[in-house]
């Protein structure tokens, strides 16, 4: 009985290390492990490095930046050749092709030249086209970050749901050969070994759901990161640490937010295009002008020469004038969509920080009393068990809700960092 007593009191200190050591598991940790996998910042620079979508919006902002020089330039000139009297009045035989051979042949060099500032229009409508694809490329970035950081953090929530399950399974092994030792010595009863037999099984159960979420999350951030779906990434091991933020910072972040997002940028830039193709319409009222130098040619000398101007006449007005509606429309169109994303993101905004605040003061809730009142019921629980006063469905309870606080605690630090993606989306840059 005494020997039976010193097991008890082993298995009581073993049983409260593994469950009281685990308590910080969940938590943020500092990565030390820099293999691809193990924290998300290593995923970002690879992602930034070798994705192609990314890879073809910077192309194609590069293909738009090259597109403002041509933009502006004067279309190329145009030279005429007219041959004149090319049967010499009947004297030769078979008319030539040949300019000194005849009777005159008119050269006309021409360029178009457009005025009222067309040309300066049309750079900035392509201006505003680039900065337009830029913008774009730098939203894809954001979004593909975005989805990325969110993918790692249900990654690290299955992790650490996995690590879990497996302590309490170990833990259930050792319950169980102590509950057998208990029958054997009389001090308890055999359906406590088979309970705990019961409790394995449904962890070996669980182990398998949740070896499968890892796989399948494993396999998302793979193709996030162009990818082949099997290829191995780590364990996740650290989430980022958390900024200083509360609703009280939500006027800042909007600031920064209208300045740095890049889907309002987009819309921006959509807007001055908008603008300069309407001032475009606007010019287009007036007419452009062409101008050409003419030297005559007869025989083997250049005879006289000539000066042209041209100008076209706009005397469709109709069409100008719907041309021009058309641009004022796409104008208060453009504006109008970048009010309401801003409107959209702000208001979302101020919804993260909230959802935020309240993942932070959830877990500091479950550290300050729900896990020290969890780990207080485990040992009261191992305590009164081992004095044989207790059922073993107690024990059984202790231990799910102290590991029940811990998937809460897991679960809170989980839901702040996707809190915190979407204020970095918001924002369109890291905090």
């Amino acid at each position: 009985m005494l020997a039976l007593r010193k097991r008890g009191a082993d298995w009581k200190r073993g049983l409260l290390y593994a469950f009281l050591a685990g308590t910080s598991l969940a938590g943020p940790v500092l990565a030390q492990d820099v293999e691809l996998g193990s924290n998300v910042q290593g995923l970002l620079t690879y992602a930034r490095a070798q994705s192609p979508e990314l890879r073809a919006m910077r192309q194609e902002a590069d293909a738009a930046a090259h597109r403002i020089g041509p933009a502006g330039a004067l279309p190329d000139p145009v030279l005429r050749v007219e041959l004149m009297n090319i049967n010499n009045y009947g004297n030769d035989a078979s008319p030539s092709l040949l300019p000194w051979k005849v009777g005159e042949t008119k050269y006309t060099l021409m360029q178009a030249l457009p005025l009222w500032g067309k040309q300066d229009l049309r750079r900035g409508s392509a201006a505003a086209d680039a900065k337009l694809a830029d913008a774009k490329a730098d939203a894809a970035w954001v979004e593909l970050a975005a989805r990325i950081k969110t993918t790692y953090a249900e990654y690290f929530r299955a992790a650490g749901n996995e690590r879990l399950a497996r302590e309490v399974l170990g833990l259930m092994a050792r319950l169980e050969q102590i509950a057998q030792a208990r029958y054997a010595g009389g001090l308890g009863s055999q359906p406590d070994a088979i309970r705990a037999q019961l409790e394995q099984t449904a962890m070996r159960a669980e182990l398998i759901a949740l070896d499968s979420e890892k796989r399948q999350l494993r396999a998302k951030l793979n193709a996030l990161l162009a990818r082949d779906g099997t290829a191995t990434l780590a364990d996740p091991q650290a989430l980022r640490p958390l900024p200083t933020l509360s609703a009280a910072d939500a006027q800042s972040l909007a600031e920064r937010a209208r300045g740095r997002n890049p889907l309002i940028a987009a819309e921006l830039a959509r807007l001055a295009a908008a603008q300069k193709n309407r001032e475009l319409a606007q010019a287009n009222r007036y007419p452009d002008l062409q101008v050409g130098v003419s030297p005559s040619q007869m025989g083997s000398r250049i005879t006289t020469w000539g000066v042209m101007f041209e100008i076209n006449i706009p005397l469709q007005q109709a069409s100008r004038r719907g041309q021009e509606r058309e641009a004022d429309a796409m104008v208060g169109a453009a504006r109008s969509r970048a009010d309401a994303l801003s409107h959209e993101l702000l208001g979302e905004l101020g919804a993260q920080l909230a959802g935020l605040e309240a993942a932070r003061r959830t877990e500091a809730l479950i550290r300050s009393e729900l896990l020290p009142q969890s780990e207080l019921s485990l040992q009261s629980a191992v305590a009164v068990y081992e004095n044989g006063k207790a059922e073993f469905a107690m024990l059984l309870e202790a231990q799910r809700q102290i590991r029940k606080a811990r998937q809460e605690l897991l679960k809170s630090q989980v839901e702040a960092q996707m809190r915190l993606t979407e204020i970095e989306r918001i924002l369109g840059e890291d905090l």
